[in-house]
């Protein structure tokens, strides 16, 4: 297993990982994985989420996922996850919740599973 966090902020790398293990994500012998946190500011992630949500304004975190699961030749690329510092109270909970996006978790149409898991998450790292 290799899970490739070199696009990932030092700061990050922990809770992202947690994120990923918590999901089942990379937990295979054979599974590489990739993706990237990128800290942006709130012109960019306003821009961000009207390209892609139809929705003109700033938020706090946002994902694009990029593989869906399933045996791939290399590298799992889940995708990117894009932090807004301004519009985010806690930034290493931003990051657990956009890698949970990744992992395929929505909130949105979930039964809380998603949010569950990320409240076990964060207990997880303090």
């Amino acid at each position: 297993m290799t899970i490739d966090l070199a696009d990932v902020p030092a700061e990050f790398r922990d809770a992202v990982g947690a994120a990923l293990g918590a999901a089942g994500v990379g937990a295979g012998p054979r599974e590489s994985v990739h993706l990237s946190v990128e800290l942006v500011g709130e012109e960019r992630i306003r821009e961000l989420n009207r390209e892609h949500r139809d929705r003109d304004r700033p938020t706090d975190v946002l994902s694009f996922p990029l593989d869906g699961a399933g045996d791939v030749a290399g590298p799992r690329e889940l995708g990117d996850v894009v932090i807004c510092p301004e519009h985010t109270e806690d930034l290493t909970e931003a990051a657990v919740h956009g890698v949970l996006h990744l992992c395929g978790y929505d909130h949105e149409t979930d039964a809380g599973e998603m949010l569950d898991l990320q409240d076990r998450v964060m207990a997880g790292l303090w």
